[in-house]
């Protein structure tokens, strides 16, 4: 047997609710992460008195690079290739 066709083997059920818990999760801490980007990127917007503290060069840059996290965790729980060899 060749590793093609294990690979074309069905996923079982305990399989199948793994990759959905994963991808729900991805999804939910993609939206907090990319949600917390936004929210320091665009501080000075939302009006809480913390942009005196956190409006900085390394807050935005930080910012940042939450927002391109969470847009990836948003891809992966799209892409769904959890359990595929690497």
């Amino acid at each position: 047997m060749a590793l093609e066709e294990f690979e074309k083997d069905p996923l079982t059920e305990r399989d199948k609710g793994f990759i959905r818990m994963r991808s729900i999760m991805d999804y939910g801490m993609g939206v907090l992460w990319s949600a917390m980007g936004v929210f320091m990127l665009f501080i000075r917007h939302f009006n809480t008195g913390l942009e005196a503290r956190f409006d900085d060069p390394w807050m935005k840059a930080f910012g940042g690079i939450c927002l391109l996290y969470g847009l990836f965790r948003i891809y992966r729980g799209y892409k769904k290739n959890y359990l595929k060899e690497r």
